[in-house]
């Protein structure tokens, strides 16, 4: 994963911090503790980067997550229907499951591909 350190997937994966790629953006590190799913810290204790720049900023997340929902779900669809030759119903059902499954990997991949359209990779602010 080090190789791809300084480039916009490095951050979207590891959930760091966009500009020094240095910490993780979420106070926990387990998206699947539901209660803090979605909790981030303020700023970057390396950089002192703001993650979020004004209210209700990861509201455009939700149109993000409507994507990566859908990339989830064809990948279900593929595997269930075209690989495990499954039926329309089980493979509905997974598709159901999958989506259910993820739904915090969704969440927070959402967020990070939203703040990496708007927050650069800084070389300078990675080293200092």
């Amino acid at each position: 994963m080090n190789l791809l350190k300084g480039t916009k997937i490095y951050s979207i994966l590891t959930g760091s911090c966009p500009v020094c790629q240095h910490e993780s953006m979420y106070k926990g590190s387990n998206p699947y503790k539901i209660g803090e799913t979605l909790k981030m810290n303020e700023r970057c204790s390396h950089c002192d980067t703001k993650y979020k720049i004004e209210p209700s900023f990861f509201y455009g997340a939700m149109y993000v997550s409507y994507a990566v929902g859908i990339a989830f779900a064809v990948a279900a669809f593929v595997i269930a229907n075209l690989i495990f030759k499954l039926g329309l119903l089980s493979t509905f059902l997974s598709i159901v499951i999958t989506l259910v499954t993820f739904l915090p990997v969704i969440l927070r991949l959402s967020r990070n591909i939203w703040i990496n359209i708007f927050m650069h990779y800084n070389k300078e602010k990675s080293l200092s």
